[in-house]
């Protein structure tokens, strides 16, 4: 199978004859352009309920296959996604705006996270509870049945793959809905799913904006939900959520600190946090978007930094840039209204602010300066290449600064003096915090936030929490009841 972009995709449900055209259709564009790459059907409610049928006819049969066989498919997966590399990569870089190089690292954690899920599905072993000679206690872990799964636009495959491998691994069937900008990589994913052997039904895509959305978080057929986006988007998917008892995972939104201390290497900070904040067009929840830094080296960061962001070329994803645009037009406005509030509140734009007189959603790395705490480009997820750096005077000012958000997804310390950085790291407010690196652990490592930025974790073996559920089994064994 050769993998190309077709000029129209259908929607992924059930059997060839269910999966029917759809009656409209939408254009996912390339965000370096403006220019249509291909049509895809626009899911309605009607489909979802088709898709998430089709789920639950395929749920027994796949539940009942050994975890051997289906760790086996799963893969087979992750074989024929490093297969076909080269035509992914592309693809998402194209569809999504992403350098190649970047995007071809989202492709390889992808083909890793059905490597490492396929890796438990043998594994997934429940319990002997001790209560006495009389009683055999035991717990057993399994699916929760039919998932749902919405994802966003930013890392669209890769996140694809970091819900749907562990699902698959549990015994769980999959509807998947991919944001309406970037939906052509899970539909690959589905193709490369059926050829390594996953059956009809088992994963369903479903295309489209907002309706299909709706629909899937609130279908009285989901037996589990898993989210990636926004806190707004999130609080109506748990809405929907609660209205049919129906358990979710939230990753959502990140405002996160990154704390440079006085005898901090400061190269490597100023090497990781641009890193942080300028890969994928600083389009990641877990970016480094506020860098504290100490009052002694504020301004030589600043230099440095600044120097930095204006190092970094420019252009469309398939030609490998260091940056490619932001994915689409609405995402771009408003990311350019939160510059112009920046100023506003008196922050000093030290480098970018001006899109790229040129096509496509282009704007260069933003560092603003004497930034406060209290300023809502330090308080709000810009999600964009806009580094607010701000300083502090001791370690406690440091970690208050730190943790005075709303969101609690990662943070990180930087000093040469590990003992220093692990007690800050402690007091940090976030489901994960790097030390003298960003962007730290790996599909092994558990990922997930506290506050609003989510509920639950992805990746590792804590993952696959999302998708089990522990049922106990107690037999009685006293013989005097014979």
């Amino acid at each position: 199978m050769a993998i190309a972009t077709n000029e129209r995709y259908e929607l992924v449900i059930g059997t060839e004859s269910e999966n029917r055209s759809a009656e409209e259709y939408f254009s996912t564009t390339d965000p370096a352009t403006g220019d249509p790459i291909a049509e895809v059907a626009t899911a309605t409610a009607d489909d979802v309920d088709r898709a998430v049928t089709a789920a639950r006819t395929a749920l027994p049969a796949w539940r009942s296959k050994s975890p051997v066989e289906r760790g086996q498919i799963v893969h087979r997966i992750a074989e024929r996604i490093r297969e076909h590399a080269d035509e992914l990569a592309t693809i998402e870089s194209r569809d999504q705006g992403k350098p190649l190089s970047q995007a071809r690292d989202d492709v390889e954690g992808t083909a890793r996270y059905f490597e490492y899920y396929a890796g438990t599905a043998d594994k997934l072993e429940g319990e002997s509870i001790p209560l006495g000679e009389d009683t055999l206690d035991l717990t057993t872990r399994e699916p929760y049945g039919v998932s749902g799964q919405i994802i966003p636009w930013n890392f669209p495959l890769s996140i694809t793959a970091r819900g749907v491998a562990p699902a698959l691994v549990a015994g769980n069937t999959a509807v998947v809905k991919p944001a309406p900008t970037t939906p052509l990589s899970a539909l690959h994913l589905a193709e490369i799913c059926a050829e390594a052997g996953v059956p009809d039904g088992v994963l369903n895509v479903v295309t489209g904006g907002a309706e299909p959305g709706v629909a899937l978080s609130s279908h009285e057929g989901i037996d589990q939900l898993t989210f990636t986006g926004s806190v707004p988007t999130g609080e109506a998917v748990m809405r929907s959520a609660a209205e049919t008892i129906t358990p979710v995972t939230l990753e959502l939104g990140g405002k996160n600190p990154a704390i440079v201390m006085p005898d901090a290497d400061l190269d490597e900070a100023v090497f990781w946090i641009s890193a942080g904040i300028f890969t994928n067009a600083g389009q990641i929840c877990s970016a480094a978007d506020r860098a504290l830094v100490h009052e002694s080296i504020y301004d030589e960061f600043v230099e440095r930094i600044v120097a930095r962001a204006e190092s970094y070329t420019l252009g469309p994803g398939t030609d490998d840039p260091d940056m490619g645009p932001l994915n689409h037009a609405e995402h771009f406005d408003s990311v350019l209204e939160y510059i112009d509030v920046g100023t506003t509140e008196g922050a000093t734009l030290e480098t970018g602010g001006e899109p790229l007189d040129r096509d496509g959603h282009f704007l260069p790395p933003t560092v603003f300066s004497d930034v406060d705490n209290d300023m809502r480009i330090a308080q709000e997820e810009i999600f964009g290449p806009v580094l607010t750096v701000i300083p502090f005077a001791d370690r406690d000012e440091a970690i208050a600064i730190a943790n005075d958000v709303e969101f609690g997804l990662t943070g990180g310390v930087f000093s040469r003096d590990i003992k220093q950085a692990l007690t800050m790291a402690r007091r940090i407010d976030a489901g994960g915090v790097y030390v003298n690196e960003w962007f730290g652990g790996s599909t092994e490592t558990p990922f997930g936030g506290t506050k609003k930025s989510g509920i639950g974790r992805e990746k590792g073996l804590e993952g696959l929490d999302s998708y089990l559920q522990t049922k106990n089994i107690s037999v009685n064994l006293d013989e005097r009841n014979d």
